[in-house]
């Protein structure tokens, strides 16, 4: 599975932190690339309870244990690349305003140049790619970057860059026509920020 944001994590936070910067982190892996054969057979051994996060993850499990690598490649290219676009455009410009590198943009770009966070080299999408905005997350909770990482710079990140949208790409990618590995991904994704928008909401 991944562990990087544990791995990568330069303080002490709590198990409820370390889980939600894991899932975050899962997101945003999933989202950026393809899985590798490595990282599905990692995923098949997740296990899961009656909560909508862990149906999700039971199903994500299921589907992992049935897809190749190279099918998941397909699929998401399907999804996300496509010949010319795939069939969802995972970025907060897109979804808030309808059009590409616009305002929500140029906000994030402001934002993680206040709190010291650059772009990683090899990243060659936007910033305000879902991926991208999920592993973001994991890194401040997880204290990986310079920045405040206390609740409440959680909060205002979460609020400022994902909150209008995420839900909204989360069930889009459950419910697309070219989504089978990456429905239960939607689903996670969708469930998991429904938990932590009603978390934020009562900070």
């Amino acid at each position: 599975m991944v562990n990087t944001a544990e791995s990568l994590c330069p303080r002490s936070i709590s198990d409820e932190d370390r889980a939600r910067a894991q899932i975050y982190q899962l997101l945003g892996t999933l989202l950026s690339n393809p899985p590798s054969a490595e990282l599905l057979q990692g995923l098949a051994t997740l296990k899961g309870d009656d909560t909508l996060i862990g149906a999700a993850s039971k199903n994500l499990a299921t589907l992992a244990q049935r897809t190749s690598a190279a099918d998941a490649e397909r699929e998401y290219n399907n999804l996300f690349v496509g010949l010319g676009r795939g069939e969802l455009l995972p970025y907060a410009s897109y979804y808030l305003t309808g059009f590409l590198n616009e305002k929500p943009l140029a906000n994030l770009r402001s934002d993680l140049m206040a709190r010291g966070i650059r772009a990683r080299a090899d990243v060659k999408e936007p910033e305000d790619h879902m991926g991208t905005l999920c592993e973001t997350m994991a890194g401040i909770i997880t204290g990986e970057f310079e920045c405040d990482s206390d609740l409440s710079s959680q909060k205002a990140f979460f609020d400022a860059h994902m909150a209008k949208w995420a839900r909204l790409f989360f069930t889009d990618l459950e419910q697309a026509q070219s989504a089978i590995f990456y429905a239960p991904v939607g689903s996670l994704g969708k469930a998991f920020m429904a938990v932590e928008t009603d978390a934020f909401a009562i900070q």
